[in-house]
């Protein structure tokens, strides 16, 4: 049975207006500068009302179906991954299925959410479903608008989130040994006040009042007990999917890191040292881009040579919960 895949096409959509540190320093009076000292990002891209959740992840997904060349195939499947959804019903799968003209073909779609590890939780159960036989072909995407979210009042989080999507489109492949390798992941459910947005859900209700929802909106984050938090989780998570793999560090070739923030880069760089150069950092120019921050690494690694066919690479990165997850792809 044929029971591996084949990354078949990618894509990626990046926001037309970018908002530089120097913008932001002028915006709230701080001396030139200060932005990318303080939390080592140039810019980072930010949605126009146009480009919403589905509209960017249908872009990304347009450009990974036409490097596939699947011509009149469809894909057996659409999950999508974002780490907040366009709105609580329905699914925004269902919203790109449609913006890609596909809404009479049947294909079933569904979203997968584990906040930030949004994307590698949907791209696993594609390859499940592909394991077992029940889909041949899946587009996975992810998508998010952090600046949506983000309270002008707090100086890290206005700064460090960017806007964007990424998609990829697999197909099953009969060579054994490319595509999924091994996944770990742990969560810790006692750290899950580290960060959260408390509205769009059924928790903050209309009857609570306007300012209780106003304040539920903004994406409340705990910047150094995440970071301690993930610091803890990942040499457990790295080893786990190394050993599951039958790997060793050193065999892998590329490492495709969630861009959390400039020292969360930092970190996994070191956890990879004394041949750091293998993690993809793009974080100066992206920010953190919620669930589309693998995927749009990924799409940034096939696209310039730094992830190539056969080589083996690594997913790794850390959610709100606290969840973290490690998983190894051949190509």
């Amino acid at each position: 049975m044929i029971s591996n895949f084949t990354i078949s096409g990618w894509g990626s959509y990046r926001p037309k207006n970018v908002l530089t540190s120097d913008e932001l320093d002028r915006r709230h009076g701080h001396v030139a500068g200060w932005t990318n000292r303080e939390f080592g990002i140039a810019s980072r891209p930010v949605a126009d009302a146009d480009e919403t959740t589905s509209m960017m992840a249908a872009e990304a997904a347009r450009a990974a179906l036409s490097r596939a060349d699947w011509g009149n195939g469809l894909p057996d499947v659409i999950i999508g991954g974002c780490g907040v959804m366009e709105q609580p019903i329905p699914s925004t799968a269902v919203l790109v299925q449609d913006r890609l003209g596909l809404s009479r073909s049947g294909v079933p779609c569904f979203d997968v959410n584990q906040t930030c590890l949004s994307f590698v939780a949907a791209l696993d159960i594609a390859a499940m479903g592909i394991a077992i036989g029940r889909w041949r072909r899946a587009l996975v995407f992810a998508s998010d608008i952090a600046s949506a979210g983000l309270n002008p009042e707090n100086p890290k989080t206005r700064s460090i989130f960017g806007d964007g999507a990424a998609a990829i489109a697999i197909e099953a492949c009969a060579d054994p040994a490319r595509g999924l390798l091994s996944i770990a992941s742990v969560t810790h459910g006692a750290h899950h006040g580290l960060a959260q947005l408390r509205s769009g859900g059924t928790h903050l209700r209309v009857d609570e009042g306007y300012e209780a929802l106003v304040a539920g909106s903004y994406f409340e984050m705990d910047a150094f007990g995440i970071f301690k938090a993930a610091a803890k989780a990942l040499p457990g998570t790295i080893e786990q999917a190394l050993d599951q793999a039958g790997i060793t560090q050193d065999e892998l070739d590329c490492i495709i890191c969630h861009q959390a923030s400039a020292p969360g880069v930092e970190h996994v760089k070191r956890l990879f040292a004394p041949r750091e150069d293998r993690v993809v950092n793009i974080f100066a120019n992206t920010g953190n881009q919620i669930a589309a921050s693998i995927p749009t690494v990924l799409a940034h690694a096939l696209e310039t040579g730094a992830a190539k066919q056969g080589g083996t690479v690594m997913l790794l990165g850390t959610a709100a919960g606290i969840s973290a997850s490690a998983m190894v792809i051949r190509l």
